[in-house]
């Protein structure tokens, strides 16, 4: 495999951490490279480590959890991006409106934003593909992408002020719902 492929596959499967590290941005007010980074090391990291565990799986475990995948990352996403948004229509200017230092929050994010990482994972053993160099350029460019991602968004937090902690969470609640009609109409 040429090394492009695994690098428009990561792109791809760093749309989602893209939105969700847009929305992150949008509420970090305190130690943004702290935050960038964490981000990005959890969502690379996801990201590699679901397509070696797709890789590794096969079709075994996926069938376990596609008939409710999209279920989990839509409810997952919803309850987050609520969240957001209640916080954005409140009051509240010196509190972080989502902390995304703690390990539950981040942990939840990694997740809901990985789960095609091991679909794609699955698909690369199906085709007897080494796996390594692959899931190490996917979790590479999720890096990228979400450190970007959530530096733009503390960016645009300063030119929209507390509207883009709304735009943050209809985002992610959008994401969700993307995942859930998307995986019902593709029967």
């Amino acid at each position: 495999m040429n090394l492009i492929t695994p690098v428009l596959i990561g792109i791809a499967l760093a749309m989602d951490c893209l939105a969700v590290s847009l929305a992150i941005g949008t509420s970090t007010k305190t130690k943004l490279l702290k935050a960038a980074l964490i981000i990005a090391l959890c969502f690379g990291i996801f990201q590699a480590g679901m397509t070696l565990a797709g890789w590794a799986a096969g079709t075994g475990f996926t069938r376990l959890i596609t008939g409710s995948d999209h279920w989990l990352a839509f409810l997952l996403l919803a309850i987050i991006g609520i969240k957001m948004i209640h916080e954005g229509l409140g009051n509240e200017d010196e509190e972080e409106m989502l902390s995304v230092l703690q390990f539950v929050p981040v942990m939840v994010l990694s997740i809901s934003t990985s789960i095609d990482a091991l679909a794609v994972g699955v698909s690369f053993a199906f085709l007897q593909m080494s796996i390594l160099t692959p899931a190490l350029i996917i979790g590479i460019v999720a890096f990228i992408i979400s450190f970007i991602g959530v530096i733009t968004g503390m960016r645009l937090k300063s030119i929209l002020g507390k509207r883009i902690e709304i735009v943050g969470g209809f985002i992610l609640i959008l994401i969700g719902l993307n995942i859930l009609f998307t995986h019902l109409t593709a029967g």
